[in-house]
């Protein structure tokens, strides 16, 4: 039977480490996997996935949820009891013997209800402890799509400027040719020639900031920064459904900086009625026990010897009420500044999110702009100066400046889609919902986010 026991107990310690060395292996696997690809093609579900796995700062805030969980265990619980043992020298004589030594065990009650009261302020820490995990991992989502949506730019415009780099060179050859035959300027070369030696300072640029935005991915991800990392995949464009209005009701009821706010009000309200139980008393019951010996005497009583024993019971005695009300007050005054503080954090957001909507508004508008008008007025225009340019009735300089021109407005375009995927990327974090799609109504025709 007992060997049965034995086996039970290896078994429920075994098994849980088996669990943890698969799921171990597992994150293993997938990190390994994960590896291989982002060296050569770049997709942002991966380095998300790869991110949750291995950023300190994710493992920091879960171990911080873990250690709120288990205080809230250890301070529900009994005080300890306390066992304390005496031991006299020279034993002191009673009536019916000498005290050799004594034994105390004791055990600290405290007032019905003030763990309880006590848990409640601790659950209100644990749920904002849960909330600032939630933070810590959009804050990291965040980060790492802004940077990947810095990269697509970065990488979209060298490719940009390779292309008009190899063009720039082309027409400096057909400059030197047409100055050769009068048909264009010294000035004309040399114009051509720098704009040709700005696009290739312009690549150099850009390569090296391509190496430092990817360091800064890799140590998000804690790789070394010049771990290999491939070309970024476009990410399809996403246009928002909601107005600004509807996006403040998503920022109030999900953005977590609001709800730890909430929290730390409950908290402090909860913490106003713990505070009430130190007027109180605690008790304190305990046992006493104390071995007599035998005594000296010529007529010891009948009952001489006999081991003594007792019930012990105390209480606090919470007689200093100025110190009590102190307490109370002290709780009320973080009640009302949790209050204030929340007001402050709401407006805060709502300013903060009123300048991404202009910025976000903004970048969706010069998207438009350059894609549908500029962009083909410029390239139409190049067509125009170079048709010109070869008739003979244009001169090369213009066509020049229509090309750099056509060239700008490429990088522009580039640009103001970078600017409007970040941007999209901060709301989203704010507001705590995707905004490209409307959340699925609740009952009642509310949105959630209505509800709550």
């Amino acid at each position: 039977m007992r060997k049965k026991i034995f086996l039970l107990i290896l078994a429920g310690l075994c098994i849980p480490l088996l669990f943890y060395s698969f799921s171990f292996a597992e994150s293993k696997e997938d990190l390994t996997h994960i590896e291989k690809k982002i060296a050569q093609d770049l997709f942002l579900s991966d380095l998300l996935k790869y991110a949750y796995l291995t950023n300190p700062s994710i493992t920091s805030s879960k171990e911080s949820w873990k250690v709120f969980i288990e205080n809230y265990r250890i301070e529900v619980t009994w005080p300890d009891p306390q066992l304390m043992t005496s031991y006299f020298p020279s034993p002191i004589e009673t009536r019916l013997g000498p005290q050799d030594w004594s034994l105390t065990l004791s055990q600290a009650i405290p007032f019905p209800g003030r763990l309880t009261q006590k848990g409640r302020v601790l659950e209100a820490d644990t749920r904002i402890s849960r909330l600032k995990l939630d933070k810590t991992i959009k804050n990291m989502v965040t980060e790492i799509s802004r940077s990947y949506h810095e990269l697509i730019y970065i990488q979209k415009a060298i490719n940009i400027a390779k292309a008009n780099f190899n063009l720039n060179q082309d027409l400096v050859k057909i400059s030197e040719n047409a100055y050769t035959q009068d048909k264009a300027l010294f000035y004309d070369i040399s114009k051509a020639q720098a704009q040709t030696a700005q696009i290739q300072y312009d690549i150099l640029l850009l390569q090296e900031l391509e190496q430092t935005e990817k360091a800064r991915i890799n140590t998000l991800l804690n790789r070394a920064p010049d771990a290999p990392l491939g070309y970024a995949k476009d990410l399809a464009f996403k246009d928002v459904v909601y107005t600004l209005n509807e996006i403040y009701g998503l920022a109030m009821a999900h953005q977590e900086d609001i709800l730890i706010a909430i929290e730390q009000i409950t908290k402090a309200e909860e913490a106003v009625k713990l505070s009430r139980y130190d007027s109180l008393p605690s008790f304190k019951l305990g046992l006493f026990y104390s071995a007599i010996g035998e005594p000296d005497v010529p007529n010891p009583p009948k009952d001489a010897g006999d081991d003594a024993v007792g019930i012990q019971f105390g209480l606090s005695l919470p007689v200093w009420f100025g110190k009590n009300k102190s307490k109370i007050s002290r709780a009320r005054a973080l009640t009302l500044k949790a209050k204030a503080d929340k007001l402050s954090v709401e407006n805060k957001t709502k300013e903060i999110l009123s300048r991404l909507w202009f910025k976000l508004q903004n970048s969706k508008r010069l998207i438009t702009l350059y894609k549908m008008n500029l962009i083909p007025q410029a390239l139409k225009s190049v067509q125009t100066a170079e048709t010109w340019y070869r008739e003979g009735d244009g001169s090369f300089a213009d066509f020049l400046e229509v090309q750099a021109t056509a060239y700008n407005f490429q990088l522009s375009l580039a640009r103001a889609k970078a600017d409007y995927g970040k941007t999209l990327v901060t709301l989203e974090q704010l507001t705590g919902v995707v905004l490209d799609k409307k959340m699925p109504a609740a009952k009642g025709g509310k949105n959630s986010w209505e509800q709550q």
